[in-house]
């Protein structure tokens, strides 16, 4: 028999109206698929706002216990959902992590295909069919000259150091190949945008801010950080592209 998530999964309903006023991407919820002895159980919210189990169907390859992503169930790529398991609803942090691939789901509805389709980066791995490349991209983290520069991105707190800040992204993009230096930005704005509205979650919630990344050596996840903060900093001078995603994408890769 496999699990009745009902409960536990409308707690998402309640949690919503504490934190939807921090950011207007808060006020959708997305469908939540829950993987369990290769099924998905899918849950859709309703008109009231409160989900209900929608419809089963084979996950068709193999879901990992603990997997928190967001991808969509169709071939057509017409439903994004939150995929994960049901451990996700054990602690409170499990339900912030929801709104963080919400977050990713609103990402995918509103530009992340177009954005894709202009890097050479995805072009090059479409080419391969390499569909981990959002992973598994061979980045130089350990290249001394990349580790100084983004050391000191991290560093820079103050407007008045502004001018410092964009010298310093224009000398990651010219030290870095193009496909590198894309890379670079595409997990600063996924995953730094998804990343700043989590962490003014957890602020709400009283949760321990989420630092992952902040520290050396640099990974992957270090590009969470840093665009967590490079969010921040960009928000603050033009507010508007806390919201226009697309403008904020270009603006982060030097683009005006």
């Amino acid at each position: 028999m496999l699990s009745d998530y009902s409960q536990p999964i409308n707690r998402i309903v309640e949690i919503k109206n504490i934190v939807q006023d921090i950011h207007p991407f808060l006020h959708r919820l997305f469908p939540i698929a829950v993987a369990e002895e290769g099924q998905f159980l899918v849950y859709q919210p309703g008109p009231a706002g409160f989900y209900h189990l929608e419809k089963t169907m084979p996950t068709l390859m193999p879901i990992p216990i603990g997997i928190r992503a967001a991808f969509p169930l169709d071939s057509d790529g017409s439903q994004m959902a939150c995929v994960v398991t049901g451990d996700v609803f054990d602690e409170l942090d499990g339900y912030v992590t929801i709104f963080h691939e919400f977050i990713h789901c609103q990402q995918y509805e509103i530009c992340e295909t177009t954005l894709k389709q202009s890097l050479q980066i995805f072009q090059q791995a479409q080419a391969k069919k390499d569909f981990m490349w959002e992973i598994n991209h061979p980045f130089p983290y350990e290249d001394h000259k990349f580790v100084s520069l983004y050391a000191s991105f991290l560093e820079f707190t103050l407007e008045s150091q502004r001018n410092a800040l964009w010298a310093i992204r224009r000398r990651l993009s010219e030290s870095l190949i193009k496909v590198d230096y894309e890379y670079l930005v595409w997990q600063e704005w996924k995953e730094g945008f998804a990343r700043r509205i989590e962490n003014q979650i957890r602020f709400r919630l009283d949760l321990p801010e989420n630092q992952g990344g902040k520290l050396r050596p640099f990974t992957r996840v270090s590009f969470y950080a840093g665009g967590e903060k490079f969010i921040g900093f960009i928000a603050k001078e033009d507010p508007s592209l806390a919201v226009d995603i697309e403008t904020l994408f270009h603006r982060m890769q030097g683009e005006g």
